[in-house]
Formats: structure tokens, C-alpha cells, sequence
């Protein structure tokens, strides 16, 4: 491979190792691989372009590939979770129902936390993490993360429905509108509907529906920005790819 003839960093902190190593190690590519991503000019440190010969502390840097975050802190945990209906959104309650913590067991070392909240009586998608940093970000209206439903309602659904909530409608703490809605089916005098917002204020979605003569009797998150629930079983985890973890990161403008 052709030598880089630039002169790396020499402010490596304390602990540091070299930078192909980590990536390698974050399972971008083998330590060659690597190496001729770095050479490319296609790897940046904490906003600079690396050098072939850097050092990083995974612990702490900021790395991109190709403009892609790259976690490299090995302590940190991203997963994603099927809630089932009836459980509860917290790691452990102390009225001893079942909560989120019962489905993980020994499989997980690190503390995680949920983002965002299910209620007790809606299913589907949760991210489940130790980076209070992104969590915050995909938390905070300011961001605006879109999330989509999958929801029971009752029918028939009138042809102006998706108009009139993507208007707004007024609620008891003030207007709320979804950014997209389509009806996926109906099945008598019953009808499923799929909508997406991007706020999150408490039982939202059974609020608006509800308010437009529609109310849920079953809920199902589908997705939280770039995440899809797919075919996850209930009580399920999984751990997210790089890729999804990296669009994430873009989903919050990182």
C-alpha cells in the first residue's frame, strides 16, 4: 500500500491506540482496510482528517468514515426492543410489574436506560442505551426524530382524516398535527391507520386519534427515525448495526 509521507499527531493523549486498530475494532474493516481508508483521506478525528500513524482514545474521539459516525467507546450499548402490551416502560418497578429490565437478564453487562417511553397498553419499538448523549438528542422535540405508529382504530375512516390531522388539532395542552397518515386496512368497523410524528408528549397519539372520534384500542411502534421495529418478536432484543447507530447519529445531525 502506498506510504503516507505526512507527519501523524503527536497530541495522542494518554492511552491512546492507533487510529486503524479502533476502527478495526469497531468493525469497519480489517486493520488493512482500514489503513487505505485513512490513506483515502476518508477518516476524520474529532473534525480533522486523519493521517496514517494517528492515535485516537476510543473512549473519547469523534471518528467518521465517509461523513458516518463511528462509535468506537466499546462500553457503549444500543439496542433495540419489542415491548409487549402490559409491560411497563421503566428498567424496574417498584410495585413489581414487568418491566423492561425482566427481558434483558444476564445477556447485557452495562446499565442501560429506554429512550422515550410506551405505555403500559402499547407495543413495539424501544431503544435501549448507555449514551446519555444521543438519548438526550433523540428525546428533545428540537431534533424532531419522527416516530410511526401502527394503530387500531374504530371505523369507517373518513377520506378527509389524514388532511384534518395533518392541519392540527386542538387538544387540552395545545394543537398537535402528525406529519404523515395513511390508512393501511380496514377490516369491518374496524380499521388499521399508520401515522408518523415527531413529538412526544404523553399518550399523544391515542390523544389525537381519540380527539377525532377514532380511539385506539391497539398500538404499535413501528419505528423511531432511521430504526424499524421489522420483524422482531415481542419481549425481543437485539443490538443495532453500525450502520443504524451511525444513522441515528445523522437523524440528530451528528
Amino acid at each position: 500500500m502506498p506510504r503516507d509521507d505526512r507527519t501523524p499527531s503527536t497530541d495522542a493523549p494518554a492511552g491512546a491506540e492507533r487510529l486503524q486498530k479502533v476502527l478495526a475494532a469497531a468493525g469497519v474493516g480489517s486493520r488493512r482496510a482500514c489503513e487505505d481508508l485513512i490513506f483515502r483521506r476518508r477518516v476524520t478525528v474529532n473534525g480533522r482528517v486523519a493521517q496514517l500513524g494517528d492515535k485516537v482514545d476510543p473512549a473519547n474521539a469523534v471518528i467518521h468514515v465517509d461523513g458516518e459516525r463511528i462509535v468506537t467507546d466499546t462500553r457503549l450499548v444500543y439496542l433495540a426492543m419489542n415491548k409487549p402490551r402490559g409491560v411497563v416502560s421503566t428498567m424496574a418497578d417498584e410495585k413489581g410489574r414487568t418491566a423492561l429490565a425482566d427481558f434483558l437478564g444476564n445477556r447485557v453487562e452495562q446499565r442501560v436506560y429506554h429512550v422515550g417511553r410506551l405505555d403500559a397498553d402499547s407495543e413495539g419499538l424501544l431503544l435501549l442505551t448507555n449514551d446519555g448523549t444521543l438519548a438526550h438528542r433523540l428525546m428533545h422535540p428540537s431534533y424532531g426524530v419522527p416516530k410511526t405508529y401502527l394503530c387500531e382504530v374504530s371505523g369507517p375512516i373518513p377520506r378527509n382524516l389524514g388532511k384534518r390531522l395533518m392541519a392540527g388539532v386542538e387538544l387540552e395542552d395545545g394543537p398537535a398535527r402528525v406529519d404523515a397518515f395513511r390508512v393501511v386496512d380496514t377490516l369491518g368497523r374496524t380499521a388499521q391507520v399508520e401515522l408518523t410524528l415527531h413529538e412526544g408528549r404523553k399518550h399523544i397519539v391515542r390523544r389525537l386519534l381519540a380527539e377525532v372520534g377514532h380511539p385506539v384500542s391497539r398500538l404499535v411502534r413501528t419505528s423511531i427515525g432511521p430504526i424499524r421495529l421489522g420483524d422482531l418478536r415481542a419481549g425481543r432484543t437485539r443490538r443495532l448495526t453500525n450502520a443504524e447507530v451511525a444513522a441515528l447519529f445523522k437523524a440528530v445531525g451528528d
